[in-house]
């Protein structure tokens, strides 16, 4: 098994780690303060304490991998969201740490293998396999090898101990969420950690995950868009499956054209309609490093550990209320949100103020394509926490049933990533394609 230098698990260790962090923060204020007191630019203290608080608090967490890093990676996805003036710094840890995280030792990695596989898995299952990790996640790392019929495939394997260090994480890293709460306005961390809590007992379960992406597979065999890697093999903490060679979002977003960037986040927020559609499953892990653009122009899906399950796939009133919404219809808005549970029985609502209140959120439907920018993310984030408008409470007002909460945080994580993407997108061509019930006649495109 992992020692201690392997992956930090200790209690005592991991939670020091984690602690370090809001207590790190509060000292470069300090430290900060004292620099503008000795005449140091007021810019470039606060430069220098945000780049030196990214750069620990992301470093901290892809060390400590399990929930620690999950956390970050599900914050990471919100980058789009922070003030210009502050995302520099963030910007380019926050994309280390969808992709990377420090490797396991070759030997540990063997041991597994050889657990899961069988003392013979080098022979019997493989004809060569690369001891360096083509990839490294918050509870398990990929191995690129070729399988015994010659096809390239990769090697997941979970780290030994995960399971363990994700649930104290996940108790622990609440501590952290003080330190990112001060960065996005209106974001609230609570949701997403206990989204979060929810689904590792699934994420830790590597049988139930080849299952899912057999499933996934099953429902886009030979399709011309969308690729989804035949899983070969699997085991309770390993699961072999077809190699995807392609673009990661990730390095589109880094360095991609614009054409590259339009075709990206159409397949993108295609795949989270067509996944329900096709598969009964919505796919719940929307960070950049699952998606990548293949060779021969297909979309490729990777990582099938979170997923909600949707077997008639997305609920049709999304699509219906949409609609009616676009149309103007707002007591229908209403009535329809009141009977599945966003509105409560105690609580009144005019209709024409709540429509006003939404129009933001849906105006990129009233145009015919729409460039998802980071700037228009950042304004809904400004929009939904500014207290001096007169229908501010309007939000406080609305009520998130259990059963939208995954949908929710997938749509407000996948928006956030097309607004890294920085691309075009028909929108309303997209959801009446995929989105049942939804009618994009409704209203006039702009």
């Amino acid at each position: 098994m992992l020692t201690v230098t392997d992956l930090p698990r200790r209690a005592v260790t991991r939670t020091a780690k984690l602690a370090s962090l809001p207590l790190t923060a509060a000292g470069r204020t300090a430290l900060g303060m004292g620099k503008r007191l000795g005449g140091k630019p007021a810019e470039l203290v606060a430069a220098e304490m945000q780049a030196r608080t990214a750069e620990q608090l992301f470093r901290v967490l892809g060390e400590l991998k399990g929930g620690a890093m999950k956390f970050g990676q599900a914050l990471s996805v919100f980058e789009a969201a922070l003030p210009e003036e502050v995302a520099g710094p963030y910007r380019a840890t926050l994309t280390k740490l969808q992709d990377s995280a420090p490797p396991l030792p070759a030997a540990t990695v063997h041991k597994v293998l050889a657990e899961q596989l069988g003392p013979r898995w080098r022979t019997s299952k493989f004809r060569s396999f690369d001891d360096r990790p083509a990839a490294a996640a918050s509870i398990g790392q990929v191995h690129k090898a070729v399988w015994r019929d010659g096809r390239p495939c990769a090697v997941k394997i979970q780290y030994p101990g995960a399971g363990a260090a994700l649930i104290s994480d996940l108790n622990q890293v609440t501590r952290v969420g003080r330190v990112a709460a001060g960065w996005i306005p209106g974001l609230d961390v609570k949701p997403i950690l206990d989204e979060l809590k929810a689904r590792m007992v699934e994420e830790l379960d590597y049988t139930l995950e080849a299952k899912t992406q057999a499933r996934f597979a099953k429902a886009f065999r030979g399709d011309p868009v969308f690729a989804i890697p035949e899983v070969l093999v699997s085991s309770e903490h390993v699961i072999v499956s077809e190699w995807l060679e392609g673009v990661p979002l990730s390095q589109l977003i880094a360095s991609g054209t614009q054409e590259e960037r339009d075709l990206g986040a159409r397949r993108y927020m295609e795949f989270l309609l067509a996944g329900p559609a096709r598969a009964g499953l919505l796919h719940a892990d929307p960070h950049p490093g699952n998606y990548r653009l293949l060779e021969d122009g297909r979309f490729g899906v990777l990582d099938f550990g979170a997923v909600k399950r949707l077997p008639d796939g997305m609920p049709p009133e999304m699509g219906r209320l949409l609609t009616l919404a676009l149309a103007g219809r707002s007591q229908e808005v209403v009535e329809g949100l009141r009977e599945l549970g966003f509105i409560k029985s105690s609580i009144k609502i005019d209709g024409e103020a709540l429509l006003t209140y939404l129009a933001p959120f849906v105006e990129p439907i009233r145009h015919e394509t729409w460039r998802f920018e980071r700037a228009w993310m950042r304004s809904l984030f400004t929009y939904v926490n500014d207290v001096r408008r007169p229908d501010w409470t309007m939000g406080l007002k609305l009520n998130l049933p259990p059963e939208y909460l995954l949908i929710h945080r997938v749509w407000l994580g996948g928006i956030a990533v097309l607004c890294q993407i920085d691309g075009d997108v028909p929108v309303p061509e997209v959801l009446a394609e995929w989105l049942p019930e939804f009618d994009a006649g409704a209203v006039e495109p702009i």
